[in-house]
C-alpha cells in the first residue's frame, strides 16, 4: 500500500535541509504537521498551511508517517525515543530518518521504535540545500521492504531513491562512505590547486584542465569553481557537520574491522581545520589553512576579481 495524498505526514526538523524538503511536500499536495525547536523556522511553513505541533510526540499523535531532518545523532535519538519522543505517539506507524547519524544510531533508533511496532526507514540524503529545494537529492534508503514501498511516493518528491538494504543502518553506512569520498576529493583538490598556484599556474585554467581530464570530481566541478575561486565560501555546509560525518565513517570502519588509512588522514586534516576555523566555517574554507601553510598564496579565480 502506498501513502496517499490524504495521509497526514509529519516533519520534525525544518532547518536548512528540512524546510525546503517540507515545502516540496506541500507543492506535491501532501498535508504536513511540523515541529522544530526554532519557532522561526516553522513560521513560513505554517503560513502555507502546515499544522504546528508542540513536540515530537505531538507529531506522532497526528501523523502516520513522520520524517526527520536533524543535525546530530543524539538529537535524532531524543526525538525518536525520548520522553516526548515519537515512540509515544498514538498515530505514527513509520519513521523515516533523512538525517546523517551513522549506522549505530540508526540501528538503535530502529530497535527502539520496533518495540512499539513502529517501522524505521533509515534514509540519509545527499545533494545539499540546493538539491533539497530542486528535488534532486540522492536518497539511500534501508528498512523493511513493505514499509519502504509505502513511503516511496513521498520520498520520490525529494529526488532519486536507492534502496540499499533491509536493515536500518545500511543507508547510513552508504551515506558516510559517500561523504568521505566527497570531502576527500575537496581536500586533495584544494591541496593540488594551492601547489599549482604557488608554481604560477592560473587557478581557472587549472580547474578547466582538471575537469577535462581524469582528476575531475564533484569538488572540481562544483565546490571549487563556485565557492573557492570566487572566494565566496558560501557552499552552505558547516565544517563542524563534515567533521561529524567523517568521524562517523571512521567509527564505522573501525567497528567493522576495516580500517581506512587515507580516510584517517582526511579526518585528521578536518579536525585540524575545524580547530583553526571553527565549527561554523563553510566546508569550502578548508583551503585557507592549506594556503596559509604555503606562505599565504591564494587560489583566486577571475570570479573573485569581478566581485571586488
Amino acid at each position: 500500500m502506498e501513502a496517499s495524498k490524504d495521509t497526514m505526514l509529519g516533519f520534525v526538523g525544518v532547518g536548512r535541509m528540512g524546510q525546503p524538503m517540507a515545502a516540496r511536500l506541500f507543492d506535491a499536495g501532501y498535508q504536513v504537521v511540523v515541529y522544530d525547536t526554532n519557532e522561526a523556522m516553522m513560521s513560513g511553513l505554517i503560513e502555507r498551511g502546515a499544522v504546528r505541533a508542540d513536540s515530537p510526540r505531538d507529531v506522532g499523535d497526528r501523523a502516520e508517517i513522520v520524517l526527520l531532518s536533524l543535525p546530530m545523532p543524539d538529537v535524532v535519538t531524543a526525538v525518536g525515543l525520548g520522553e516526548a519522543g515519537l515512540v509515544h505517539g498514538s498515530a505514527v506507524r513509520i519513521v523515516v530518518d533523512l538525517s546523517t547519524t551513522g549506522p549505530e544510531a540508526a540501528e538503535n533508533l530502529g530497535r527502539g521504535l520496533a518495540e512499539k511496532s513502529i517501522q524505521a526507514i533509515d534514509c540519509p540524503v545527499s545533494g545539499g540545500v540546493a538539491g533539497a529545494a530542486k528535488g534532486t537529492l540522492a536518497l539511500m534508503a534501508a528498512g523493511d521492504a513493505r514499509a519502504f514501498e509505502e513511503v516511496r511516493p513521498v520520498l520520490e518528491v525529494f529526488g532519486k531513491i536507492f534502496h540499499v538494504g533491509d536493515k536500518p543502518g545500511m543507508g547510513q553506512t552508504m551515506k558516510v562512505l559517500n561523504n568521505l569520498l566527497s570531502v576527500t576529493a575537496l581536500t586533495i583538490t584544494s591541496e593540488a590547486l594551492v601547489v599549482g598556484a604557488k608554481a604560477g599556474l592560473d587557478p581557472d585554467t587549472m580547474v578547466d584542465v582538471i575537469n577535462a581530464g581524469s582528476g575531475r570530481s564533484s569538488a572540481s566541478q562544483d565546490k571549487i569553481p563556485n565557492f573557492v575561486l570566487s572566494r565566496s565560501f558560501d557552499f552552505g555546509f558547516a565544517l563542524g557537520l563534515s567533521v561529524k560525518d567523517i568521524g562517523l565513517c571512521l567509527e564505522t570502519s573501525e567497528r567493522l574491522g576495516a580500517p581506512m588509512q587515507v580516510g584517517a588522514a582526511v579526518r585528521d586534516f578536518l579536525n585540524s581545520a575545524r580547530d583553526k576555523l571553527g565549527n561554523h566555517a563553510d566546508l569550502t574554507e578548508i583551503i585557507r589553512p592549506i594556503e596559509e601553510r604555503a606562505g599565504g598564496i591564494e587560489v583566486r579565480g577571475k570570479a573573485a576579481g569581478e566581485k571586488q
